[in-house]
């Protein structure tokens, strides 16, 4: 019955604006007086009296007058609506709404974590007070002479509105005592100081009633959805929240520690909002549904991770529509309309969406921080030194948890280390400074699919943060087990993680020539990218293609079956741009080009790429058949030239293309001419295309000057 509006913000658990309450049915066309006796029978069974621990007395109030009116209501039910005056009939609507009203904060506070509920009091405090204005209200227009109701129901209404007339706003000192006390705690925290363990007990288990770990996740859940589905300001700052979220972690291991038994528990709760599928998210698996095509960008046809508005409305990815307008288009990709501005402005609204769809159905989903630091709150806000300090005091708990506590434990402290891992740079580097890496790196060797999967996953995170990437390649045998893991890992997601993580790694230049040294590592990698799944290739296609990039690694990569799977990957649209740019790199060593020239399927899979591929793709495919037709040899060059598509595809090029495509375009075409020695024919158009400048010392460091077809078409020197 609710309007659209309630109920998004009910999913957001925020509490709605006053717009949102509209009328949710056509109070002119149902039976009034029965619909209000069910709303107010609902309100008064569905809500236990000793169930909220905040809020109690502006609650029991609130109910207290609800249970009035379903008396009253009831004294009323056996009257036809039209014997009732006309103001009459107007207040019973306007009580629909008072009463739908009640509902929707009753409903917020019971879904609310206890934590949300001390930090909002004030603020719920005022939404009760504002109910019981506007039930005095709607009592001093009530015309009670004029409805005929009995005596003892008239005295009730008229000590019920004389007493709602004398109401003021209440905010229980107790509750606003707890919130203070909540403050001062994270305050030592901003101080430098730890709390002490006796005080945290007394607190979050003896007052607030937070007795185990199963209460202390969700508390930090609760907390994680505020700053997830916050838009503009948000009281607490998120800051502040980010704060409170450090401290109920650090007090839930603190104050629960490890126990076994309930490990199990959390990692499937856990896992089940936010790991990949695999053995721990098996359930997940049963419940997958497609993407929404709204959430996908109209030019990558890819989950949209940073999605951003341009001029003409429409929204998409910022990292292709930015590609889009660099490469010189001045129209909108979907509708063709003219740009008016290049400004792109994030939409805050279909990202907080995709979050909460991902979430809801189990999808990792990491969110690209904001080109505008001023564009989001949430992401964007620097945690402050209070949450720093939790976080650290956390990690040093986790870690030593992992140095000596039983295998269950240990499972559980390595996932915990994870997610701590995801939230920020410093948390990454508490936790390595700690000393988790080595002991991470004992788990890797675990016969146990899912420790082994959380601890590379665990490592992935680490090894974000430069300086951690050191610490890992330092750590004896570290790499060796990374390697391991992606060959004969226990789950797919363990290989795809080891897979990222050779590719995290490998953005320190030295340590390319390392990993590829490591035996068994380019291999698993090639493996992976012919048979693993959409995530696993592009997990180990963007490895390969940074490997690539040092000049001492193509001789290995070409043992290792690199060049084949690279090769096989070009008709996959997934992962053909960083298959051609791996390409592109390894066909300069001539070792490199020989190699790609006895691969059958090259010519062709790159030719797919120019016609169907991304324009960097295609830049990247031109440039390799282009180094293959100067130096992988007459046959390959002569299946190239002759290839049926080239010409039409070369024209494309040419006009639609990057600047470095159109260029190697230009110099492919100048040698095409040359094997064909007519002029070039395109796309079955019949147009004559005629270039000029055959020389070869200018073959790919000048543009054709001038280009012939039925009218004059100057094109510039690049």
């Amino acid at each position: 019955m609710a309007s659209a509006a309630i109920f998004a913000s009910i999913r957001r658990r925020r509490f709605p604006c006053l717009e949102a309450f509209v009328a949710p049915v056509d109070l002119a066309e149902v039976a009034l007086l029965q619909v209000l006796g069910s709303l107010s029978r609902e309100l008064v069974s569905g809500f236990p009296s000793n169930a909220l621990r905040f809020q109690r007395k502006n609650f029991q109030s609130l109910l207290r007058k609800v249970e009035f009116f379903c008396v009253l209501i009831e004294c009323l039910n056996d009257r036809a609506l039209e014997s009732l005056p006309s103001t009459a009939v107007l207040c019973f609507k306007e009580l629909y709404l008072l009463l739908y009203r009640s509902k929707v904060l009753l409903d917020y506070c019971f879904e609310s974590s206890k934590l949300w509920l001390l930090l909002q009091n004030h603020t719920i405090s005022g939404h009760f007070y504002d109910l019981d204005q506007e039930i005095c209200t709607l009592l001093d227009v009530f015309p009670i002479r004029d409805v005929e109701l009995s005596e003892d129901i008239g005295e009730q209404l008229e000590l019920l509105r004389r007493q709602s007339g004398m109401a003021k706003f209440y905010m229980d000192k107790h509750d606003e005592e707890l919130r203070f006390k909540l403050f001062a705690l994270l305050d030592e925290f901003e101080k430098g100081q730890t709390p002490k363990p006796i005080d945290l007990q007394a607190f979050f288990v003896d007052r607030l009633g937070i007795k185990d770990a199963s209460g202390f996740r969700s508390e930090i859940e609760f907390l994680e959805e505020q700053l997830m589905s916050c838009e503009g300001e948000v009281e607490p700052p998120c800051s502040v929240l980010n704060g409170f979220m450090a401290l109920t972690r650090y007090c839930r291991f603190l104050l629960c520690g490890f126990k076994e038994g309930d490990g199990d528990c959390i990692l499937c709760n856990d896992c089940s909002r936010k790991m990949r599928k695999g053995p721990i998210t098996r359930e997940i698996v049963k419940t997958f549904t497609a993407i929404p095509k709204d959430f996908c960008c109209p030019i990558s046809l890819e989950l949209m991770r940073d999605p951003g508005i341009i001029s003409t409305g429409q929204t998409y990815e910022r990292k292709s529509i930015l590609r889009w307008m660099e490469e010189g288009h001045c129209t909108c990709p979907k509708t063709g309309q003219m740009l008016t501005s290049t400004s792109i402005v994030p939409n805050r609204v279909l990202r907080n969406l995709i979050m909460q769809w991902c979430t809801a159905h189990g999808i990792a989903y990491d969110p690209l921080e904001p080109s505008d630091a001023s564009s989001e709150s949430f992401p964007a806000a620097s945690p402050s030194k209070a949450a720093l300090e939790a976080n650290k005091a956390t990690a040093a708990i986790l870690v030593r948890q992992l140095a000596s506590g039983s295998q269950g434990a240990k499972t559980m402290a390595a996932k915990e280390i994870r997610l701590l891992a995801k939230t920020g740079r410093e948390n990454r580097a508490f936790i390595a400074e700690a000393g988790a890496i080595p002991y991470l790196c004992e788990l890797l060797s675990s016969t146990s699919a899912i420790t082994q999967e959380i601890s590379v996953t665990a490592m992935l995170n680490l090894s974000i943060h430069d300086r951690n990437k050191s610490r890992i390649m330092e750590e004896k045998g570290c790499l060796q087990l990374i390697v391991k893991v992606l060959e004969f890992g226990g789950t797919t997601e363990a290989r795809e993680n080891a897979a990222a993580t050779l590719f995290s790694l490998s953005a320190i230049h030295d340590y390319k020539k390392r990993i590829v040294d490591e035996r068994g590592a380019v291999e698993a990698l090639a493996d992976l990218l012919r048979r693993g799944s959409a995530r696993g290739k592009k997990d180990a296609v963007t490895a390969l293609f940074n490997l690539s990039t040092h000049n001492e690694n193509c001789s290995r990569m070409i043992e290792a079956g690199a060049i084949s799977a690279l090769v096989g990957a070009l008709i996959n649209e997934a992962v053909a741009e960083e298959s051609t740019g791996a390409l592109a790199l390894i066909v300069r060593k001539p070792r490199g080009v020989e190699a790609v020239a006895k691969e059958e399927a090259a010519v062709s899979g790159l030719l797919g790429v120019m016609r169907c591929g991304t324009p960097r793709g295609k830049e990247n495919a031109v440039a390799t058949l282009l180094e293959l037709c100067r130096s992988g040899g007459d046959a390959a060059a002569d299946r190239i030239l002759r290839a049926p598509a080239l010409a039409g595809l070369l024209q494309s090029l040419l006009f639609t293309g990057t600047k470095r495509a159109r260029r190697k375009a230009a110099s492919l075409a100048r040698a095409f001419q040359r094997c064909e020695n007519v002029s070039l024919h395109f796309g079955g158009l019949g147009v004559g295309y005629t270039l000029a400048g055959n020389s070869a010392a200018n073959m790919d460091t000048t543009f054709v000057s001038d280009v012939s077809v039925q009218m004059s078409i100057s094109v510039p020197v690049l």
